[in-house]
């Protein structure tokens, strides 16, 4: 059970920044003190040397120091899960340096902003739940889920699963723990986003949560599997990452009310559930470079001719047109398995055109 001591209260700060000159615990992705070969408790405090913790993150930093580095695996499973499912798009999730990952984009109350937050918050439940099982935190271990009322009778329920529980309630009290921290006047643009910001960590949370399945390994003489063993375990990474991006594709535009809540802006729509995502103010145009929105716009993207879709050169260079190249591209061809055990390969070279945004 995770239980956080006193000394983590909740610190009210003035003012208002969704990042702080870009800085973020997202840029715990990208820290050498994370990597698992540098990481070392003594010396000079390793949560004073991270950059882009809150007050409330840097406390749990000194309780929890063992999970920064799952912290920052799950960021960094959440960026490049995004930049996967955003790759073939006008906004492809880029990021632009070690202190601010995504940008001014993210200043903006946007779609966009709600799947990053959804995907990073999903990142973190599953990096830290599969820390768990694998008994690297000194707080947990494997799942003590209760076993599904469906499982077959003879099978046995209590391998070593993945501890979804605890990592789903550490992911809460760390990433939110930054926009607990934030007090604004009521009904402001501030309080709006910061309700925003909530809705779309837990939903990614829920989404993460929800895709996690009984997995079995069996038992038996010559694999007759006359007994099962089951556990419960995360789902792959890449089915959170489709299920948000289909969320994103669905995501209610919200507004405040008289009372300082979120609501819907087109009532006539079903409200959004605790799973959806839900976003403040329209995109930037992702078209052109603006340095005040964060946009890098698509002049220089590389584009599909024969595609009619977002990656097709018609809409990735929004009419703007596109140049053409002939590039030469050497890999690897006529690959061979020699006995024991490599593999060799020849390197041959073809020429392919590519199409690049204008």
């Amino acid at each position: 059970m995770l239980r956080l001591m006193s000394s983590v209260a909740v610190i009210f700060c003035a003012g208002f920044t969704v990042l702080v000159d870009g800085s973020s615990w997202w840029s715990l992705a990208m820290n050498p003190l994370l990597i698992p070969e540098a990481y070392i408790i003594g010396g000079q405090p390793l949560c004073s040397q991270l950059t882009g913790l809150s007050t409330g993150q840097r406390k749990l930093c000194q309780l929890y120091q063992d999970h920064m580095q799952f912290i920052g695996a799950g960021a960094q499973t959440g960026i490049s899960e995004c930049q996967h499912q955003f790759g073939q798009r006008r906004w492809n999730c880029s990021t632009v340096d070690n202190s601010s990952v995504f940008g001014r984009v993210l200043h903006t109350g946007s779609r966009e902003t709600a799947f990053t937050f959804a995907i990073s918050a999903a990142g973190v439940v599953n990096a830290v739940s599969r820390a768990c099982r694998e008994g690297e935190l000194s707080s947990c271990g494997c799942s003590r889920a209760a076993r599904p009322k469906d499982l077959p009778r003879d099978w046995l329920w209590g391998g070593c699963g993945d501890n979804l529980n605890y990592g789903y309630r550490f992911s809460k009290e760390f990433v939110d723990a930054r926009e607990r921290e934030k007090t604004f006047a009521k009904g402001s643009v501030e309080s709006a986003r910061l309700l925003m910001n909530l809705h779309n960590n837990e939903a990614g949370r829920r989404i993460a949560s929800d895709l996690a399945h009984v997995s079995c390994k069996c038992h038996g003489v010559s694999g007759s599997c006359s007994l099962k063993t089951c556990w419960l375990q995360i789902a792959d990474f890449r089915r959170v990452g489709d299920a948000l991006k289909e969320k994103y594709d669905s995501a209610a535009a919200m507004k405040l009310n008289s009372r300082g809540k979120l609501v819907q802006v087109h009532s006539k729509f079903n409200s959004p559930t605790s799973n959806d995502l839900v976003y403040i103010e329209p995109s930037p145009d992702y078209c052109i470079e603006n340095k005040t929105s964060g946009s890098l716009g698509t002049q220089g993207r590389l584009c599909n001719k024969t595609s009619e879709g977002m990656d097709g050169c018609a809409l990735m260079c929004c009419g703007r047109g596109y140049d053409q190249y002939k590039v030469q591209l050497v890999e690897r061809c006529h690959c061979k398995f020699h006995w024991c055990c490599y593999v060799r390969c020849k390197r041959c070279s073809r020429t392919v055109d590519q199409f690049v945004c204008k």
